[in-house]
């Protein structure tokens, strides 16, 4: 009777409760509950000087320098909107992390270590962490000039009585920002999933309540609202099979098996998997990055409200996330990004030479450079869907808003994206422990 009530419940339900019921499993999941919990605790805490209410009014702009604040704010998991110490969030070391994969085919002793194996990999893990520190010291001072020229902060400087406030400020978020990379670490080596990503999550996840919120304020427009929440839907079913998609290229290789003093040749065949997005996010954070820079730049020197405009202000207005020119640039922005980032990452790979010298080889094609040839022909046409999608994700907020009507909703695409990839890689991570352990698993 019980084995029957077993089987009548919902897979996930039942994998939830077999995680529950092996003590290591649990300890993991408690474990990175603990830490998620303690993110947020850190999230709250201010800096000395901080003036929170005049970042949430300054964040509440949505353009220029308030969306460059407001992509910062979405990685920190809502501790910029706090002015935390945990403000710059985990964003120095992902750009720590790009930097990194973008120099390890360019410089040949990089590319030495990386083919170390383990202790490879240790070592530019090393490099990763020593470099998030400057970038976090960067990354805090520039925020917080730009904080200044937008009255968020004040006495900000180098010299005089500006020195002292300015280091101990950078210093708190410099440290902040370590922090939450160590607990990251803590989660992916102790508990469940990819903890930086997990830390990401979680801010996302937090601002539900508020985008609940502005939805009863859109209930005067109930079919805009129904529309708004049909097409959220829509949106976020392609993103999950979009994720999940990829293109199997089938692998043929040889093996030797000794039996009584002789050799035997035996084949097997395989697949390597070529993910429709291999990019990722990173092509959506380049594009909003580049695309926000020279909204925040002319901003400097746009003339002050009730003055004559300027050039300056021709370039805000034109950079701005309510122009069509902003939305068109973020989709061709985001396509070049993907081609170029989904390249460095296969040729970093080197797909072609690796199966040759495994003894494999693709049916039809010969081994080494014709495999690379085939193979990079293969991943640019893979990569087109890819490029699409990503383009399309990131400019479904415009496309959502002139459909239903709703200005006080904005859709979370890049949320969305964060949400999916980070939910399905922690539930790929724990349905592989419960399979260890001979319990049937829950993605099938």
């Amino acid at each position: 009777m019980s084995q029957e009530r077993r089987d009548t419940r919902p897979r996930l339900l039942q994998a939830m409760i077999d995680a529950f019921g092996q003590a290591d499993l649990r300890r993991r999941i408690l474990l990175t509950l603990g830490l998620l919990v303690v993110f947020r605790f850190i999230a709250h805490v201010p800096v000395p000087g901080a003036d929170v209410e005049a970042m949430r009014q300054f964040l509440e702009g949505g353009a220029g320098a308030g969306a460059l604040v407001g992509m910062l704010d979405l990685f920190s998991g809502g501790a910029m909107r706090n002015m935390s110490v945990a403000a710059l969030g985990v964003y120095p070391y992902i750009t720590a992390v790009i930097i990194m994969q973008l120099l390890v085919p360019v410089i040949p002793r990089l590319q030495a270590i990386a083919r170390e194996g383990d202790a490879g990999r240790a070592r530019i893990n090393l490099f990763t962490h020593w470099l998030t520190v400057p970038l976090a010291v960067l990354q805090g001072y520039g925020q917080l000039i730009l904080l200044q020229h937008y009255g968020v902060v004040s006495n900000i400087g180098l010299s005089g009585d500006a020195l002292l406030p300015t280091v101990s400020m950078v210093i708190a978020m410099t440290a902040g920002t370590m922090f939450l990379v160590w607990l990251g670490e803590l989660i992916t080596e102790y508990g469940i999933g990819n903890g930086v990503s997990l830390i990401i999550f979680s801010g996302i996840v937090c601002t539900l309540p508020e985008l609940i919120g502005r939805g009863y304020l859109a209930t005067g427009n109930m079919w805009g609202l129904v529309v708004f929440l049909a097409l959220a839907m829509a949106i976020l079913v392609t993103i999950v099979i979009f994720t999940e998609a990829h293109r199997r290229i089938p692998v043929q290789y040889a093996r030797s098996l000794y039996r009584g003093g002789r050799m035997y040749r035996q084949s097997g065949g395989t697949h390597i998997p070529i993910r429709v997005n291999s990019a990722g996010m990173i092509p959506v954070i380049f594009a909003m990055a580049l695309l926000i820079f020279p909204g925040v730049v002319a901003g400097f020197f746009a003339s002050p409200p009730g003055d004559a405009p300027n050039f300056a202000n021709s370039i805000v207005n034109l950079f701005t996330s309510t122009h069509w020119f902003y939305w068109g640039m973020y989709f061709i922005l985001v396509m070049g990004f993907t081609f170029f980032y989904a390249m460095i990452i296969f040729q970093q790979q080197n797909l072609g030479e690796t199966l040759q010298r495994q003894g494999a080889f693709l049916p039809g094609i010969r081994p080494g450079r014709t495999t690379q040839h085939y193979l990079n022909r293969v991943i640019t046409r893979v990569t087109w869907a890819g490029a699409l999608f990503l383009a399309f994700v990131a400019i479904s907020p415009f496309i959502v808003q002139n459909i239903t009507g709703i200005q006080v909703l904005v859709l979370p695409a890049i949320g969305m994206l964060i949400v999916v990839g980070v939910a399905l890689d922690t539930m790929r991570q724990l349905e592989a422990q419960l399979m260890m352990r001979r319990y049937e698993g829950f993605l099938k």
